[in-house]
């Protein structure tokens, strides 16, 4: 099968249903752009992509209420969309279905290790060899609930794992779980965290320029750069 569009190159936003997705809008509000937008599920219903990736049969949402509250969205979305939606199988019910291409994404990345949605999306990435991929609204857990966490981070963050050692550049939502994103820099590096003076990584031009926190701007000025002190973003409204 051969590549539906030419992606290499590409700047891609992937859209989930997490709470980090809000700083996918404040980008657009702050005049970010991508070359394209993908969107899982029914995040398709409020922001205009290019591609939507449900893995699902289209009959878990046609035939039941298995997705619950989603499941009248997802078949609006499904019957109206004039947007490709990437799928496991084609039903008549879908009005732009297209047939994930499983064997050469399985092929060309030498794994078979897809086991939620978004992982999907992130093999299509690598696959399509784009250059880069920011992750919104990709958190399966948090702070306020730490009971509860949903399945499928440890596969998302092996493709994306496999994306960067592919020279694919990660951006990841500051709220976010995933690689510990939301974590302080303070205290991403396990050991040296519980220093008088913790370490901190800061990523620049492929390597990482890493000191003690209190002086890591000395570091960072040879450069030409600055590391703020750690600015809590506003909470997004929860409902």
């Amino acid at each position: 099968m051969d590549r539906i569009e030419n992606l290499e190159g590409k700047k891609i936003a992937l859209v989930g249903l997490g709470i980090s997705q809000v700083d996918f809008a404040i980008g657009l509000q702050n005049g970010r752009e991508w070359d394209e937008v993908w969107c899982i599920n029914s995040t398709a219903s409020t922001y205009p992509c290019d591609r939507i990736f449900m893995l699902d049969p289209a009959s878990r949402f046609f035939d039941t209420n298995d997705a619950g509250k989603q499941t009248s969205v997802m078949c609006r979305v499904l019957e109206q969309t004039e947007t490709p939606v990437y799928t496991c199988e084609l039903d008549h019910r879908i009005k732009n279905p297209v047939m994930y291409p499983i064997e050469e994404v399985c092929n060309a990345t030498k794994c078979a290790y897809l086991n939620n949605t978004v992982a999907y999306a992130i093999a299509f990435a690598l696959w399509s060899k784009v250059d880069r991929l920011d992750l919104f609204g990709i958190d399966f857990s948090y702070k306020e609930n730490m009971h509860f966490a949903e399945a499928g981070r440890a596969c998302v963050e092996f493709w994306i794992s496999k994306c960067m050692s592919e020279d694919i550049l990660i951006g990841i939502s500051g709220r976010s779980t995933v690689l510990d994103s939301n974590v302080p820099a303070t205290e991403k590096l396990y050991g040296f965290h519980r220093l008088n003076k913790p370490l901190v990584a800061v990523p620049h031009e492929g390597k990482f320029i890493i000191g003690p926190y209190q002086d890591i701007n000395k570091q960072l000025e040879q450069h030409g750069l600055k590391i703020d002190e750690d600015v809590v973003p506003p909470e997004p409204y929860k409902g």
